[in-house]
Formats: structure tokens, C-alpha cells, sequence
């Protein structure tokens, strides 16, 4: 089995202001949009709308080809043999699970006000991710206090997960996860935090973070 560092590197990183669909219908990709801003919205901070999240999540579950960046950033990582049909399979159940989702978000919208998700205020919006999650929104948490954080997920790894949860994920990654895989536009999800983004840029923490796909 070779390693990684001997895999052919094809593409170039995403660019984060692309408008161009590789999976999502119209409908669908406003639809994800809308939902991953209410999941992390903008207040005096951005959040996943200016992050380009809905790119970062678009371009993933397209199929195999951005799956793993390359170490320098440079492109992504040729899957192939029994790592590309692994992976096709199981980006087979992620497409599945996203257009079956934009139609669950949708059903529960209509009881809402006879409106799809994205035409719904973000009032709205958010009761219908409350009825799609099954549990009440997160509490607001502030810094410095001990107020119990039971809300957030965690883990790293899609796989199995239902549709909200899966949506919660790609949203932090999108937000928090290399640029070079289309979201964290201009490092806006490093900046947020203050995370050390030039040297994340250069050295082994960054290669890590391209090839394992992990948040923050």
C-alpha cells in the first residue's frame, strides 16, 4: 500500500467564490446555504455564509475528487484502486442523504407557512431545524461563565450519521477546515478564533490538517 506523499496530485485548490454547482441543484444548493447560516450565522462575526460553506460542502459530495488536499495545498489527492471505490461508495449514501434532507427541510417548511426552507425568515428557519433535529436549539454559550455545553457535536467523521447531524459537521468543517477545500473564505473561520493561520499555512500542522480533513 503506498502512502499518501506518493499519490498523484490533479485539481487545484477550490476557489471559494465559485458560483458553479459539481452536485447540488439550484434549489438545493440555496437550500444548504440557508441552513448552514442558521446553524453558524453571522452576528459581529461571519459565519457559514461568508465562510462559502455551501461550496466547501457542494465540492465534497460530488464525488471522490476532493476528498484529501495535498500536502503543500497545491491540489487534491487522486484516489484510486480499492480507496476510490471505497470512497465512491460511500459519497454514493452522502448524495442520497443530501437530496433526501433539502426534501425533508422542504416538507417540514410547507407545515410551517405552505413555503420551501429558503423562503421562510430565519425564525422560521430555525423551527424547522428544531423539528428536523428533534431537539431544542442551543442555548446561547457566553465566555467565562460554567453554563453546561451538551449541544455540540463531536467527532469528526460523517459516516452513518442522519442529515442534521451530518449538516452540523460539514458546516464546522466548512467553516474551520483548510481553504483549500473551498470554505474558511480568506481564513475568516482561523481568524474568528485566532488561530495561528500563517503558520498553520506553512510546516507539518498544516500538511495534517489537508490530508486528515479534521476540525479545529
Amino acid at each position: 500500500m503506498t502512502l499518501k506523499s506518493e499519490w498523484e496530485i490533479v485539481g487545484e485548490p477550490v476557489d471559494p467564490d465559485s458560483t458553479e454547482r459539481y452536485f447540488f441543484t439550484d434549489h438545493e444548493w440555496n437550500t444548504v446555504e440557508a441552513a448552514t447560516a442558521r446553524i453558524m450565522p453571522t452576528d459581529q462575526d461571519p459565519g457559514a455564509r461568508e465562510a462559502r460553506v455551501v461550496v466547501f460542502i457542494d465540492r465534497y459530495v460530488s464525488g471522490i475528487d476532493y476528498i484529501f488536499a495535498a500536502a503543500d495545498g497545491s491540489g487534491f489527492l487522486k484516489l484510486a484502486g480499492k480507496h476510490a471505490d471505497a470512497w465512491r461508495g460511500r459519497q454514493f449514501k452522502m448524495q442520497e442523504l443530501y437530496r433526501d434532507g433539502v426534501k425533508a427541510l422542504d416538507a417540514i417548511a410547507r407545515n410551517v407557512d405552505g413555503k420551501n426552507f429558503v423562503d421562510l425568515d430565519e425564525e422560521q428557519q430555525d423551527q424547522v431545524l428544531i423539528a428536523l433535529s428533534g431537539a431544542p436549539k442551543p442555548i446561547k454559550v457566553t465566555l467565562g461563565t460554567k453554563e453546561p455545553v451538551t449541544t455540540f457535536l463531536q467527532g469528526s467523521f460523517d459516516e452513518n450519521l442522519p442529515f442534521f447531524d451530518t449538516l452540523c459537521l460539514h458546516t464546522r468543517q466548512g467553516f474551520y477546515s483548510d481553504p483549500v477545500y473551498g470554505g474558511n473564505k480568506d481564513q475568516m473561520g482561523w481568524k474568528t478564533i485566532g488561530f495561528p493561520a500563517s503558520e498553520i499555512a506553512q510546516g507539518h500542522h498544516g500538511r495534517y490538517l489537508r490530508h486528515h480533513r479534521v476540525l479545529l
